[in-house]
């Protein structure tokens, strides 16, 4: 690895590429089910709902049918996601399950990633959503079954506003674009020994990530879990370290950010706007720098994780710094440790 690769890495910062019309669809199916929630009296099962809405992240280089079949597939991953990790919160002690749980999960849908030519690639939001919901206390069954329904309805709206454009462009009666079919496999024959391997890194990444993490005691592992995913899903080492570093770096700054919004005790119809507003600014910005992007990022997270469930500003603030480095410098550990094995594709 070159310095100036590094470098070049971490200063990079890419074109608008049409990033608002992203942002605007990400905001929409974040916020509404939000809105819906605290309409209702349900504030705390929000994070199921946002889980749910992951799906509209994915099909940004994907137009009417295709990306309708792309985030349909994200769809139905986010939603086995929320189901299986309440299962696991149901557990008398979930915490080992939900690393090794996700460990697997995460390399499963780092297949599906690959096979269905995801963007955004990899299994972060999916491992996000099953660590997140299995870290959930005090769940029960019953309550896992209310996890998968909003999980599904929040996904299903998703999908149904990422299809906006298509119904829109049927009114007006235009013919649809062309699109290049997607080529799609399953099959893991010895070519695919690259794959292979970066299902091994991201399994080793969320092991030793959530087992640090929960050896030191800190109350919300699935945090250092995800951020080890990060550097781990980028092509090549050096890029892997900008994007710990972008991760390290905004995440301090976001915590800032989201200290000062916390601190004011805004009502959770303010917090509920606050995550529409930060999601906006992630989507906006996440194509661009990673590190800027992640500066929203934190808030966001800090801040629905407060709706959900509730939790003293101070601790949640320093879990999510402290486990935010210690998973990212995890990842950047790995990929350096398997920097041979091969690159990923994209």
């Amino acid at each position: 690895m070159s310095l100036r690769e590094y470098r070049d890495a971490l200063l990079a910062f890419g074109p608008h590429d049409r990033a608002h019309r992203v942002a605007i669809r990400a905001t929409v199916s974040t916020l509404v089910p939000l809105l819906v929630l605290l309409a209702i009296g349900h504030s705390e099962w929000s994070a199921w709902a946002a889980f749910g809405a992951f799906t509209s992240l994915y099909g940004r280089n994907r137009v009417h049918l295709p990306r309708i079949v792309m985030q349909s597939t994200a769809a139905a991953v986010m939603v086995a996601a929320v189901g299986l990790g309440s299962l696991v919160a149901t557990l008398p002690a979930p915490a080992w399950p939900m690393i090794l749980g996700g460990a697997l999960f995460a390399g499963l849908v780092s297949i599906v990633s690959d096979a269905e030519d995801w963007h955004p690639p990899g299994p972060l939001f999916a491992l996000f959503a099953f660590s997140g919901s299995a870290s959930i206390p005090d769940l029960s069954l019953a309550d896992a079954g209310i996890a998968t329904v909003v999980a599904t309805a929040s996904a299903l709206f998703s999908v149904l506003v990422g299809s906006a454009s298509t119904a829109l462009r049927r009114v007006r009666r235009q013919p649809p674009p062309a699109h290049e079919p997607v080529a799609r496999s399953y099959a893991l024959s010895p070519g695919n020994r690259v794959q292979l391997r970066r299902v091994a890194r991201y399994a080793i990444g969320v092991v030793l990530a959530g087992a640090v993490a929960t050896l030191l005691g800190i109350g919300h592992p699935y945090w250092a879990m995800v951020s080890a995913v990060v550097p781990i899903a980028s092509g090549t080492f050096a890029a892997g370290l900008a994007r710990g570093t972008h991760r390290i770096v905004g995440t301090t700054l976001g915590v800032l950010l989201g200290a000062a919004a916390l601190m004011l005790r805004p009502s959770d119809l303010v917090v509920v706007l606050l995550v529409g507003l930060c999601s906006f600014g992630v989507e906006l910005l996440v194509g661009r720098n990673y590190g800027i992007a992640m500066v929203f990022v934190t808030p966001l997270a800090l801040l629905a994780v407060h709706l959900a469930t509730p939790t003293p500003v101070e601790q949640l603030l320093v879990d999510r710094l402290v486990e935010s480095i210690i998973g990212a410098l995890i990842g950047i550990a790995v990929g350096f440790a398997t920097r041979r094995w091969g690159t990923a594709p994209r």
